[in-house]
């Protein structure tokens, strides 16, 4: 029940909470996901140069054949580039206090069913989100040879700081976002949004936007890339699939031992 529908003099439901009291508990829940994002920004800007220095990586690999080098096009380019890297690193370190503080406020108006439902959903996203950020950063230097590896040896290649680190900022989100996409589809399924057999039905062309996103982010130029990153979503999605379709099956017997104990329902 929301504050809204609580009327003077009306029996509260167990649980119900006034607007006044969700507006301290999102007041307290916030700040303190705030005080942990702020923690989380000092220690990405006290170590911001040891982030600059393995995103430097393929830059000096690259100047060891042609002149090649980050440039900053501003006289406070340089501080601007520690504060972006800092605030990044601060939301992902930070992300586990700030989830929490997500889920505890919004769990008092959801079933026990729901909320075990969001804690799993939770479990399997935050790791898979980190591994994918994680992976993003091991395929990054292959994208940044191959690219600009298409100019010639004759040319300088001379990068521009602020841009050269939101390129790798967007692989890192892209990769990390694409394997947490299989729990979407569980959410979905259990939703009753999408059902397994639909899924089923499109794994041919799930497949071809798997191998073509696997293309995009591992520009190789060897196939063996591209199949490191295709073959860990593709399972993923098969693993997706079948938790779908034991979902499905499951909420199928539900419907059907219901049905029997009451055939008007």
């Amino acid at each position: 029940m929301t504050a809204a529908s609580v009327t003077p003099g009306a029996a509260v439901t167990p649980g119900a909470m006034p607007i006044s009291d969700h507006l301290r508990e999102a007041r307290r829940r916030g700040t303190r996901a705030a005080g942990a994002l702020i923690v989380g920004v000092v220690l990405g800007f006290v170590f911001g140069d040891q982030v600059l220095d393995v995103l430097r990586g393929p830059i000096e690999d690259l100047a060891r054949s042609r002149d090649a080098s980050l440039n900053y096009d501003t006289v406070t380019g340089a501080f601007d580039l520690k504060v972006k890297i800092a605030m990044f690193s601060g939301v992902i370190l930070a992300s586990p206090v700030w989830l929490v503080e997500l889920f505890a406020f919004v769990a008092p108006g959801l079933t026990r069913r729901e909320k075990k439902q969001a804690f799993g959903f939770s479990a399997a996203a935050v790791p898979l989100f980190v591994a994918g950020c994680a992976f993003g950063f091991l395929i990054f230097p292959r994208m940044v040879g191959m690219l600009t590896g298409l100019s010639s040896d004759q040319d300088s290649t001379i990068l521009n700081a602020p841009y050269y680190v939101d390129f790798v900022m967007k692989i890192v989100l892209a990769t990390g976002i694409a394997f947490v996409l299989p729990v979407l589809m569980v959410m979905l399924n259990f939703l009753g949004i999408v059902s397994a057999q639909k899924l089923r039905r499109s794994w041919r062309v799930i497949v071809v936007l798997i191998t073509l996103f696997s293309a995009l982010v591992t520009p190789a130029a060897d196939v063996l890339s591209m199949f490191l990153v295709a073959v860990p979503m593709s399972l993923l999605f098969g693993a997706a699939l079948l938790v779908a379709q034991v979902h499905d099956r499951r909420v199928a017997r539900r419907t059907g031992e219901a049905h029997r104990l009451d055939p008007t329902s």
